[in-house]
């Protein structure tokens, strides 16, 4: 991966707009931009959770944070129009796995058709150049098989989240065939690309049904941690991972177009693919005071067992790589979590994070 003084050279002055930026990715994505001196406008419903990252670290203090709803066309074309983004990265979505089979509409209608608005919106903007929509790991029809997914593998996808984000990966495609083909760059100038990530944790998730937000609030509760699936394996990451590599994409996108307007995952290496058990284990040792776990028994709708993904095209095409392992995730993860207990600046703390994924000082 090119280093950090390179990169921050490339996005110094670049106007980004980013969608979601409220959320818990999207809000780390939003400092990272502004630690680098990109203009950055964010559009966004409110905060999803109370606390957010959003709001205790200060996020909107250094962009231009505007509310809306990715499924108001005319809204979202009216602030395209109004600053001109070079470089869009689309993050806004309904992330949750459970609650999409308690809402598949509002599911369907933010992962599908906001992905629709969002590319309507740049088709109606000259000043795009780079377009990178994220979606997920879960966008494949999950074969519960050991090997990792590869970027031609068949989208699918079993629940409503999964499936919408299969449903917004071929929604990508048509648009690109359809309006941005890679053969006529020349004469669209517009590079589109997607990012399929995996179980991002790190500091400052405070969302419902996630296994990290589950686990830091009953131990700073002193309550025992209830777990659903201790077996399930997950491709655990730290969020500042993916994160690199749509800012790593976005740039090739920018700066050398075509080659790069193709599905692209971004997971850890296969060690760090472990089992729910292991990280509550990890973390209640790591937090101490007692900290536990206990099966919850109950009835809990279907959930993938396993899901990897492979990323030897993003190694070798991008020259992106896990610069952290899981140990070392959970140790910015406690840090964080700590920090906040203490009443620390969190803005400056999770600058800091960033900083230190980049290599700028020692974790």
């Amino acid at each position: 991966m090119e280093d950090l003084e390179m990169k921050a050279e490339f996005w110094r002055g670049k106007r980004v707009l980013l969608t979601g930026h409220t959320g818990f990715k999207g809000s780390w994505l939003s400092l990272w931009l502004q630690s680098m001196g990109a203009q950055v406008v964010g559009y966004a419903l409110a905060a999803p959770s109370n606390p957010s990252l959003f709001d205790v670290a200060e996020v909107g203090q250094g962009m231009t944070s505007i509310i809306g709803d990715i499924r108001d066309l005319e809204h979202l074309r009216k602030v395209f129009a109004e600053h001109k983004p070079e470089i869009v990265i689309h993050m806004a979505a309904q992330a949750l796995v459970r609650y999409s089979y308690v809402e598949p509409v509002e599911t369907y209608s933010t992962n599908v058709m906001g992905t629709v608005n969002l590319l309507e919106a740049v088709r109606g903007t000259n000043s795009v150049r780079a377009v990178v929509n994220v979606t997920s790991d879960k966008c494949y029809d999950n074969r519960e098989w050991v090997w990792g997914y590869r970027e031609n593998e068949a989208m699918g996808g079993y629940d409503p989240y999964s499936n919408s984000k299969g449903c917004a990966e071929l929604v990508t495609a048509a648009y690109r065939n359809s309006y941005f083909h890679p053969d006529k760059y020349k004469e669209h100038g517009v590079a589109i690309a997607s990012g399929r990530a995996g179980n991002v944790i790190g500091g400052g998730d405070w969302a419902e049904d996630r296994l990290i937000p589950d686990i830091m609030r009953a131990i700073t509760q002193g309550k025992l941690v209830s777990i659903r699936n201790p077996h399930a394996i997950r491709p655990w990451q730290h969020v500042l991972e993916p994160l690199s590599g749509y800012l790593v994409l976005a740039q090739k996108l920018y700066e050398e177009g075509a080659a790069y307007a193709e599905g692209w995952n971004f997971g850890p290496n296969d060690e760090d693919a472990k089992p729910v058990q292991w990280i509550v284990e990890k973390l209640t040792k790591a937090w101490g005071g007692g900290a536990g776990w206990e099966l919850d028994g109950g009835e809990h709708p279907h959930e993938a067992h396993y899901l990897k993904l492979d990323c030897s095209k993003a190694k070798m095409r991008l020259d992106w790589h896990p610069r952290w392992h899981l140990e070392d995730a959970l140790g910015a993860i406690i840090e964080w979590q700590r920090a906040y207990r203490d009443g620390k600046d969190m803005r400056e703390l999770t600058l800091r994070q960033i900083g230190a994924y980049n290599g700028i000082q020692k974790h």
